[in-house]
């Protein structure tokens, strides 16, 4: 994993080549453009829960820091910390902060918010943001920082159907050398319907679970490991 300011670690896996882009092509193109350095200012990123909001943003750091500094703050995470979690971000040449709705509302952190946003664009810098709604829907404290985030790039992100879904985790299974097969996918379609932050959650175990016993995915092994695991 990549270490970034504040102790926070981009999930190894969260990558372009692990991102099944469905019906969200167009955000996948935009996100590459900006780790590479040809979009600057802001880019806001929206969409429902599990649409891959946090997997693009990590996504976005990790290919950006080959080429500049870069960061990612999860705020569900950092809010609790302070607006002074802020401090010094302007710095790096490309910043995504996830969950903003978080702090939406609150004075300090939108006058915090406003000024990084102006300092990343006089530097030529970039800063991704995600929320669940696009900046017109939200209740700002501050206006006028609502409207400079709508004016920029808006990605609206949809979430994966059936079928995507099983692509998504079938290509995740592939990259780590793993063979999903279809009665697999049908348990854990059943056991856990739409919920592919959860899908991939049980994957990672999965994973760790059938390299130390030097099993397949079979249904019957899945059991076994996740005989305790809660219903979703």
């Amino acid at each position: 994993m990549r270490q970034l300011p504040l102790g926070v670690r981009l999930a190894d896996r969260a990558l372009f080549e692990s991102f099944l882009p469905g019906g969200n092509a167009e955000a996948l193109a935009h996100a590459r453009a900006v780790a590479r350095g040809a979009v600057h200012g802001a880019t806001w990123v929206c969409g429902p829960p599990a649409a891959g909001k946090s997997h693009l943003l990590q996504a976005i750091c990790a290919a950006a820091g080959a080429r500049v500094r870069a960061g990612y703050l999860p705020l569900t995470q950092l809010a609790p910390l302070g607006v002074g979690v802020l401090d010094g971000l302007a710095q790096l040449g490309c910043l995504c902060i996830d969950d903003l709705e978080r702090v939406v509302g609150e004075s300090e952190w939108e006058r915090a918010l406003f000024a990084l946003l102006r300092e990343i664009e006089e530097a030529g810098g970039a800063l991704v943001v995600a929320a669940r709604e696009p900046p017109a829907l939200l209740d700002w404290s501050l206006p006028d920082l609502g409207s400079r985030f709508a004016a920029g790039a808006v990605l609206a992100l949809r979430a994966l159907d059936e079928a995507g879904q099983h692509a998504a985790l079938e290509l995740r299974a592939r990259l780590r050398g793993l063979e999903l097969p279809a009665e697999t996918w049908q348990w854990l379609r059943r056991r856990y319907p739409r919920d592919m932050r959860r899908l991939y959650e049980l994957l990672d175990t999965l994973d760790e679970a059938a390299l130390a016993a030097q099993r397949r995915l079979t249904v019957p092994f899945i059991r076994e490991v996740l005989r305790s695991a809660p219903r979703s």
